[in-house]
């Protein structure tokens, strides 16, 4: 008979109890990780049975998910420089204003030194912005909702005149400029970075394509399996590898180290890092700075990798729906990585197959339908029935359209995050002290 082991509160733990349990079964529920594999897995049951009823096959094509893949990096982005401003005690509405600086200074930079120099000008230029609003909170104690709209407010312009002085050829003028093909409201083109295949997942370096190969097959759920899996490995650049390691980078500073243990402290009981030694003015500085880094980063990969040029407008709100994704994501990198995917799965959708649209609709009855379980279940019947009524909905429009308007998928994601907002908000914690004013020795 198998010997308890004990935990470190000295309970049992059942599943090193549990005699002949398979080992990669135990590896997993004690990682956490049988959680992810069982939400990839219904994942991938939802959109292959919407693909067979739909009849298209752009919901887990490859193409569909690598462009979803580079869609959500801006977003991700502007989600991640929420996170951390938020961590260190301050809100940060600002983000569209600094994804803003961060589309001119990426465009100026590339144009000058290539893309990985446009990519470092847009980081410090959405610092700059971050910056900016750490003095007006943190040392002027500016109401940060105040300071982040009036961030949103003068980005714009500031672009603008930059983009008069060193994108609109002046034969006179004493300084470099962009060269021909810019105007106030737009830069020159700009030079991406490369992109690559990796080895034996999507053929890259000559190797086998493995997961194209399963894909191939149309087996049902290994086919679209392989599809997203493959989206993820191929046509990869250079920089959308870069921003989505932020999520695991990301993760292990804010929770395995001393600096992201101080950081998140300030913004949780400054009062009480003080008293330990903390220098909360610092790290609240350090966090929204980084906040505007990351921001500008977003842009910076918007300009560079998915259109080639700056102009005018082109962030198209992705700072909010970056706030959006934070929410999402309960505060937390991974939640702002999966939230950003959403938005980015469903932008794409606008270039696919229009039957993939439609085929949304029946997603969500599916989704809504496994939600009403679920508070059947939990025995909430309230939320039980709007759920009901949803997937309802949802099904009676799949059944009796032919096709949606286009600003169904755009606007999908906002509708989830409003119903999370209404049936989940009460799981959700911001830190403690987000959005309060703080004066060293205060109690």
């Amino acid at each position: 008979m198998t010997a308890p082991t004990k935990t470190r509160n000295g309970q049992s733990d059942p599943i090193a109890t549990t005699p002949n349990r398979p080992m990669i079964l135990r590896v997993l529920e004690e990682t956490g990780k049988a959680r992810w594999l069982l939400a990839f897995g219904l994942i991938v049951v939802l959109l292959s049975i919407t693909e067979v009823a739909s009849g298209t096959t752009d919901l887990a094509s490859t193409g569909t998910w690598s462009t979803a893949l580079a869609f959500a990096v801006p977003i991700m982005c502007a989600g991640l420089g929420g996170m951390y401003s938020e961590r260190a005690g301050v809100v940060n509405i600002g983000l569209e204003g600094m994804l803003i600086l961060g589309t001119w200074f990426g465009a100026w930079g590339a144009f000058f030194w290539g893309p990985w120099g446009g990519i470092a000008a847009a980081t410090i230029g959405g610092a700059l912005g971050g910056l900016l609003h750490a003095v007006a909170t943190v040392s002027y104690g500016v109401d940060h909702i105040i300071s982040g709209v009036a961030i949103n407010i003068l980005a714009p312009g500031i672009t603008r005149f930059l983009a008069n002085e060193l994108f609109v050829s002046d034969p006179e003028a004493s300084f470099p400029q962009a060269g021909p093909g810019g105007s106030v409201t737009q830069s020159p083109n700009v030079q991406g970075v490369s992109s690559i295949d990796l080895p034996f997942l999507s053929g890259g370096w000559g190797t086998p394509d493995l997961l194209g190969a399963l894909e191939n097959t149309e087996w049902l759920f290994v086919s679209q399996a392989a599809g997203i899996l493959r989206g993820m490995v191929t046509n990869l650049s250079l920089l959308t590898l870069l921003a989505w390691a932020l999520i695991p980078l990301s993760a292990w500073v804010l929770w395995r180290t001393a600096f992201g243990l101080r950081l998140r402290s300030t913004g949780e009981h400054p009062a009480a890092a003080d008293s330990l030694g903390v220098n909360v003015i610092k790290y609240k500085y350090i966090g929204v700075i980084a906040s505007g880094a990351f921001a500008g980063f977003g842009g910076g990969f918007l300009v560079i990798e998915l259109t080639g040029i700056f102009k005018e407008g082109q962030t198209g709100g992705r700072g909010f729906i970056g706030l959006a994704t934070m929410l999402v994501g309960n505060y937390r990198p991974t939640g702002v990585g999966i939230g950003a995917l959403l938005f980015g799965f469903t932008d794409t959708l606008q270039l696919r197959d229009p039957s993939a649209a439609h085929g949304l609709l029946l997603l969500l009855a599916m989704i809504a339908t496994l939600v009403t379980a679920y508070y059947v279940y939990k025995k909430s019947w309230i939320v039980a029935a709007v759920t009901t009524v949803l997937g309802v909905g949802f099904f009676g429009a799949y059944l009796f359209t032919d096709a949606v308007i286009p600003q169904f998928p755009p606007a999908l994601p906002f509708f989830a995050v409003l119903l999370l907002m209404i049936f989940a908000g009460g799981r959700l914690r911001m830190p403690a002290t987000t959005g309060q004013p703080y004066r060293k020795g205060d109690h």
